[in-house]
């Protein structure tokens, strides 16, 4: 089965001051959404190290440090910046909208169905 992109709003521009990040509710696999002096980006909201929220780091330029371990990422590439990560997180298209942040989130998560 192919992933099905859905474009979502991820919040209000005015939700986004710049400097800071944001998870997007209800998506699958979690994403963070950035703004970086107006310009916005979307990457994978868990640490490819240690599975740890990256819309809880912190933010300098373009790039955003998990609070956990340190590692670092670009926020406009996914790249791993720093040790402790090596591997990237992914990185969603976004697209401003009346106002609002939309990103093209692509929906990965399995559900569990059990059979009747």
């Amino acid at each position: 089965m192919a992933d099905i992109d859905t474009w979502i709003v991820a919040c209000s521009t005015d939700d986004l001051d710049p400097g800071s990040g944001l998870k997007i509710a209800g998506t699958c696999p979690p994403i963070a959404v950035f703004n970086v002096e107006g310009e916005y980006f979307a990457i994978d909201d868990t640490c490819s190290h240690a599975e740890y929220s990256l819309s809880e780091g912190y933010v300098d330029g373009d790039t955003v440090e998990c609070e956990l371990h340190f590692a670092t990422f670009s926020v406009r590439t996914g790249e791993a910046l720093t040790a402790p990560a090596t591997d990237p997180v992914g990185t969603y298209p976004v697209r401003l909208e009346d106002g609002h942040i939309h990103v093209a989130a692509a929906q990965r998560c399995v559900i569990a169905r059990s059979r009747i």
